[in-house]
């Protein structure tokens, strides 16, 4: 799927644009630009893109507002590639649907890694057979039954709705308030200790070290993300 797909670059930095459209025509994707928020919106629309790498700060309107507006009529994967630093900005732009944030200045092998990422799990996501399997744990999201190195392992309700609630997203942060209110309700869209305590609960459950996760990571300030090592 990463061979000839198509990644709108809404970017209004000439410099940038220029570094992306060189690096990643180089990886064999096709590139379509966008120097505004408004126009932007458009191609997204025009194009259907397989990919969109958005910059917030754009000249007409804020980029959350693309993100929005994009969300509106499609699930394509969305890639922040923004200049704020701040956590605030960092989980705006994810609650507001982005699937992903990079903060400027990157590095580009992270950026591939990340572009690949999400372009394999929106097309052929790893759990489609209703089974997520993680080194030696294969969880049935379906029939809600795991199992670890063969032996049946006992998970809570909740432990099965967080996990199914990550695997949707695979790949890509979950923030605290979505999963929070996916999971436990919109009342409970503060309570993140909830999450500290149950996701010490599934690595220490799931992972091999839950001192050193490999499939269930913080994003620091954010959010959570599902990893599977393919």
């Amino acid at each position: 799927m990463a061979a000839g797909a198509t990644i709108l670059v809404i970017e209004d930095d000439v410099e940038i644009r220029r570094f992306l459209r060189t690096s990643l025509g180089a990886e064999g994707y096709r590139v379509v630009e966008a120097t505004s928020a408004r126009r932007g919106v458009i191609d997204a629309a025009s194009h259907k893109p397989d990919l969109v790498i958005l910059d917030l700060g754009l000249p007409d309107f804020d980029g959350i507002e693309v993100i929005a507006k994009i969300r509106e009529w499609s699930a394509l994967p969305v890639i922040v590639l923004s200049a704020r630093i701040d956590e605030r900005a960092k989980i705006a732009a994810l609650d507001a649907g982005a699937n992903d944030y990079i903060t400027k200045p990157f590095g580009v092998g992270e950026l591939f890694a990340r572009v690949r990422s999400a372009l394999r799990h929106f097309t052929s996501p790893a759990t489609n057979d209703g089974l997520l399997r993680l080194h030696d744990a294969t969880i049935d999201l379906v029939q809600r039954r795991a199992t670890r190195n063969g032996e049946e392992l006992r998970l809570t309700p909740i432990e099965f709705k967080l996990i199914a609630c990550l695997a949707k997203n695979l790949g890509m942060v979950v923030t605290h308030r979505q999963l929070l209110t996916q999971v436990w309700g919109p009342v409970h869209e503060h309570d993140t200790h909830y999450l500290r305590i149950y996701m010490k609960q599934l690595r220490d459950k799931l992972e091999v070290d839950p001192a050193r996760p490999q499939h269930f990571l913080t994003e620091t300030g954010a959010g959570y993300r599902l990893v599977v090592k393919e």
